[in-house]
Parts: structure tokens; sequence; C-alpha cells
């Protein structure tokens, strides 16, 4: 049977290759025949040329037949025409000054003052005319607020062309220097272009945009407005591209906080209710732009998301690609969203304290996009406005934009004769400069470089290591300077809680430095005391990442037990991160050591108040708390104590109170009479 499979299989093998060579042979062939046709065209068209040479021979002796037909004074009259045509045009012009063509244009224009509808059109108008046009124009002139609207437009396209990663807080600082009441219109045009045109820089767009909201969030809610109805319109009319790169744009902005959660819900919804391969591909670039801020912010929503493509997902109607790129989709939801994260790093710039959520954008909505602002209107309180947002943007940037490009050459050397003789009046006190005995200055550096260069050091040498033991090696070889000793700790806890996963590296190297000089322990602790005090503030995975790593300190007694001091465990003063934090120390600490071990050292008499907030007996409120809450992550064992003296708390506490004033005087009475009878 195996043989026969094998024959059936040569035969077919060899019946493709037979096919495959008379298919090459037939294109050989048929090129061999094109080539020799096309050269037998040309070897005829060779042939007629060398066979007809007198027929170019008779084509020139014609022309020059007919030249010798003209009259002699018919030629006599061509010239004269031809000699007065130039004396009068050179007649015109012997007064006027010899300029191009382009500047005659230009002088023309600038004299008559005709701003059209597009003035100077592509005309170029040198540095100094331009400054002089302007000096000469009114300012509150059509053709004044024309020249600004034309520099306010091409100022904020460069802007926003040139905004990267690297450079964007300098960018919204100019942003902000450009008139963004007046210009709305043209700013989100702008950055409509730019991102669709390069969808993978909507991170930095949105984040550009977070920024500018925060002081005006008018800007941020026109710009989602447009988006909508631009998303809209290019699904009605199937054009995917516009619809991938607005939709990528609204995600991003969902992820910067300044896009509520109801609009990508309802646009995933939307795209999703008739699963065409445009849609699915859609709403999958959607996902993996925001899946990781939506599953923070709206769980539920997403699953049913996820469920939704799951079903297209086994209906098997949409084609193969599509299919591979759901699949791919759940593949990165497993992983959390590792190679998608919704802000990445460098672009976090605004607090949430800061941001203004845009919640009512709705896609069933229809908005008035304000497409009149893209376009030059004149101001009649055109002075009045610009005044206005000179008192915003100095608001905004500070008062040091008051002086920025105002003032002259003098003032400047002014302010900086004033900023030396400051500074030589604060030299004798507590200034940067200080002179030494031996006559020479004394420089400190107050921009930090050392301590950035420190940091980088350390973190390079962090990630360059392979096991702790050649890390503490480098480490030690580091010559920190005196007090930057926290330095060090503050770089280990950071880059241990940066960590997707704990690394027992970060532990067994931080109980090296411990056991090398007791100072770091003494640091350690206050690293303890700081990452407690805002442990609120961290992610889960960077708290899980903290708290194993002080376990690890603590179980190697790396640290003294006295850090757990800090920690008072009741309903008032713990949150929800906190009681994390103090339930994986625990459960990490009862690992290595045993519940045992670890019950002998919690109730060791000269550590007992250290343990006063972790165990309290100063209300019965707090100690239930605290038994429930060892109780319910597996630590039972540790309050036996503690449900001893909650059992007898009521005697202590009856035992604890003050006689009543009637049997004081009852006692105080058979007490008298006991006297008297004797």
């Amino acid at each position: 049977m195996s043989s026969r499979v094998e024959d059936s299989r040569e035969e077919n093998r060899k019946r493709d290759r037979e096919t495959r060579d008379r298919d090459r042979h037939r294109e050989s062939d048929d090129r061999r025949r094109s080539r020799s046709r096309s050269t037998d065209k040309r070897r005829d068209y060779n042939e007629r040329r060398r066979r007809s040479p007198d027929r170019r021979d008779r084509d020139r002796h014609r022309d020059d037949d007919d030249r010798r037909r003209r009259s002699p004074d018919r030629r006599d009259r061509d010239r004269d025409d031809d000699k007065k045509r130039d004396d009068d045009r050179r007649k015109d012009n012997h007064d006027k000054p010899v300029v191009s063509r382009k500047e005659d244009k230009v002088e023309q224009k600038v004299k008559e003052g005709e701003m059209k509808e597009r003035p100077m059109a592509g005309v170029y108008i040198p540095p100094f005319k331009l400054a002089a046009m302007r000096a000469a124009m009114d300012k509150s002139s059509a053709e004044y607020q024309r020249m600004t609207w034309d520099a306010l437009k091409k100022s904020i396209n460069g802007l926003v062309n040139k905004v990267s990663v690297s450079n964007i807080q300098n960018i919204v600082m100019e942003l902000f220097r450009e008139n963004l009441v007046r210009g709305r219109g043209l700013l989100c045009r702008s950055l409509m272009r730019a991102q669709h045109g390069y969808p993978d820089f909507s991170n930095v767009y949105s984040a550009l945009v977070a920024i500018i909201n925060t002081k005006m969030p008018e800007n941020g809610e026109l710009l989602l407005k447009r988006l909508v109805e631009q998303f809209k319109r290019a699904h009605r009319r199937n054009d995917k591209a516009v619809c991938i790169s607005t939709s990528k744009f609204i995600a991003h902005l969902t992820n910067q906080q300044i896009c509520g959660v109801i609009l990508p819900l309802e646009l995933l919804t939307f795209v999703l209710h008739q699963p065409s391969e445009e849609n699915v591909e859609i709403s999958v670039e959607f996902m993996k732009s925001s899946g990781q801020i939506l599953s923070e912010l709206s769980p539920k929503g997403v699953n049913v998301i996820f469920e939704r493509l799951r079903a297209i997902l086994h209906e098997g109607n949409i084609d193969i690609r599509v299919q591979y790129m759901i699949e791919n989709l759940y593949t990165i939801r497993r992983t959390k969203w590792a190679e998608f994260p919704g802000v990445p790093e460098g672009l976090d710039l605004v607090d949430e304290d800061d941001q203004i959520t845009h919640d009512s954008i709705s896609l069933e909505s229809v908005y008035d996009v304000e497409e009149g602002l893209n376009y030059f209107k004149a101001d009649p309180e055109f002075a009045d406005n610009e005044a206005k947002y000179e008192e915003i943007k100095k608001e905004i940037l500070g008062s040091d934009e008051e002086d920025n490009g105002e003032g002259s050459d003098d003032g400047k050397d002014k302010r900086s004769d004033d900023d030396d003789e400051s500074s030589e009046g604060e030299d004798g006190e507590n200034g940067h400069n200080r002179q030494g005995d031996d006559g020479m200055m004394e420089i400190s550096d107050a921009t930090s470089t050392n301590l950035i260069n420190l940091r980088r050091t350390i973190y390079l040498t962090i990630m360059s290591s392979v096991d702790f033991e050649e890390c503490a090696h480098k480490m030690m070889k580091i010559k920190l300077p005196p007090g930057q000793e926290m330095e060090l700790c503050t770089m280990l806890l950071e880059c241990c809680s940066q960590e997707r996963t704990y690394l027992r590296f970060y532990g067994l190297l931080g109980q090296r430095f411990c056991m090398i000089n007791h100072i770091y322990q003494e640091l350690f602790d206050k690293c303890f005391q700081e990452q407690y005090s805002m442990i609120h503030r961290l992610e889960t995975n960077k708290l899980r990442n903290v708290a194993k790593f002080f376990s690890h300190l603590l179980h190697s007694d790396a640290l003294p037990w006295t850090v757990l001091s800090n920690i008072q465990l009741n309903e008032a003063a713990t949150t929800s991160s906190s009681r994390i934090f103090i339930k994986i120390l625990f459960q990490e600490v009862s690992e290595y050591l045993g519940l045992q071990k670890l019950n002998e050292r919690l109730k060791d008499p000269f550590m007992a108040q250290n343990f006063e907030g972790l165990f309290p007996k100063d209300n019965p409120k707090n100690t239930r708390f605290a038994i429930n809450f060892f109780t319910s992550i597996g630590l039972g064992g540790l309050t036996d104590d503690l449900r001893e003296w909650l059992r007898n708390a009521p005697k202590m506490i009856m035992q604890q109170k003050p006689p009543s004033p009637s049997s004081s005087d009852s006692d105080s009475s058979s007490s008298s009479s006991d006297s008297s009878d004797r």
C-alpha cells in the first residue's frame, strides 16, 4: 500500500516537473519571437532610410528655393520693421530701473496694498520688507490681521510637524506662545493631518493634546467632535485608511483621559454590529491601541467586545487574514498588553488631578465642527482679543514671558548687569559661587547633572550584570560622594519595581549591601517608610515587586524587623493598596520562614512594642479587624494571642471601670457604723 502511494506521488511530481518545463520553454519561445519581430522592424526601418536619402535632400533644397524666391524689397521691409520695433522698446524702457519680474511684482503689490483672499501667494517677501510692511500697517486693519493669520498658521503647522517624544515639552511651550484661542481650528486641522500621515505618532499627538486640554479644554473638545464626524463620514464612504487612522487617534485620546469610556465602546459596538472584514480590522486596531486602558476603566465592556469577536471568529464568514488578526489580539490580551502599552514611557505628562475628560461626546450625536475656524475672518475687536490672550499666556507660562522677545539689547545688558550684581551680593552668604581660602572661585552645579550621571551609572551597572555578586562588586567600585548612598538604594528599589515579575536578583543584591555596611540598613529602613507612605500611588505589579523585595530583606535578617512598627493594621489607617502590600509581605516571609518560626519572631518580648500596630489591643474593633485580615490571607495562626485577649476583653473592661458613687457611700456608712459600735 505504501509503495503504491509513493509511486503515485512520484508520478505527480514528475508530471508537475514536465508542466513547469513546458511552460518555461513556451515563455522563452515567446520572448525570442518578440525580440526577433522587433529586430525585423528595426531592420526594415533602417533599410527604408538607406534606400531614400534623396527625399531629405529634396526637402532641404525646396526650403532654400523658397527663401531665394522672396523679393529683395520684402526682405528689406522686414528688416526695417524689426529695427523699428527694437528702437521703440529701448526708448520706452530707457528711464526704468533694471529690476527682476518678481521684484517688480512685489513692489507693485506693496504700493497698492492689495490684500486679497491669498495675498502674496507664492511670492517671497524679504524679512526686512515684511517687518517694514507690518510697522506701516494699521494694527486693526484687515491686511494686518491677514498677515498675522498666515504667520499663525505657518507656526502651528511647523510646531505640530516637529513634535516628538524628546521635544514635546518644548513644543508645548512654543504652542502656548501662539494664539491658540484664535487658531484652535488651525491646531485641530494640523493635528488631524499630521496624525493621518503618520499614524504611528498618534500617542505623541494625543500627549500633546492632553497637555493643551488641561489649560484650554475647548481645543480638546473641538478635536474630538471633528474626529467623530470624520470617522462617520469615512465609514459611510468605506474609506478604510481614514477610519483606521481616526479610530487610532480616538483610542490614544482615550488613553490620555481626554475622551471618556462611552465613545470608544460605542465605536466598537457600531463597527462590530455588521462584521465585515474592514469593520473587524478597525476594531482590532482600536483594541490594540487602547485595550489596556479600557480593560482598567471598563472591564465588562471589554469582555462584551471580546465575546463578539469570538462569535465572529467561530462563524468563519470573514477572510482568513482577519481571523488571524483576531487570534493575535487574543494573544496580546493574554500577555496583558505588554507590547501595546496604553501610555508609553515619556508620554505620561499630565497628573490625574489636572486631566479634563469630555464624557459628553457620543457617536450618535451630530456636532458642529466649526469649519469656519479654519479660514481667515476679519475681527473688529482684534486688538482687544490679542491683549486678552497675552494675559492668558502670562498666566499659563508665568511672568517670565513678559520680557521674552520684547526687550532691547540695552534691556538685556541691564538685566545681565543686575544679575551679576545680585550674584556678587549673594556670594558671601549662600550663593552657588563661593570664593575659597586660596582665592579660587568654587562653583557648585545646581543643574543636578552629577546626580543624573550617578543614577545613569548605577542603572547601567545593574542592567549589565549577570548575577548579584558581580553587580555588588561593580557597585562597590563606584565612588559615591558623601551622602549619596541613598541614591543607590532608591535606584535599586526603582529598578526592582519596573520589572514585569519579581527577580530574586534584587533581593540578594540588597541583602549583600546591608551585610557589607550597616548604613544601608538605615537607608533601606527609610525607603520602607517612604514606600509604605505612598503605596497607594503604585500599580499592582510595582506594589508586588516592592513587597517581595522587603520580604526578602526581612526573612534574611538583612533588615531589622523594627521597620514593621510603621504599619498600623486597622480599618482607618489602611487602604486597599496597603492591605495588599501587607498581605504579600507576610505571605512571602511565611513561605521562607514557616508559620511556626514566624510566630516565634512576632512573639519575641523584646520586639513586642514594634508589633503593637500589627496586632492592636487598644480597641476590640481594631483587634477583630486584624484577626479577620490575617485569617483571610491564610495566617490565622498568628492571631492566637489576639483571640485570647478578645475573649477576656469584657472582663478587663469591667475591672478597669471605677466604682459607682452609691457603692462608695454605702461602704463609708458601713465603716462609720462599725467605728461607732466599737
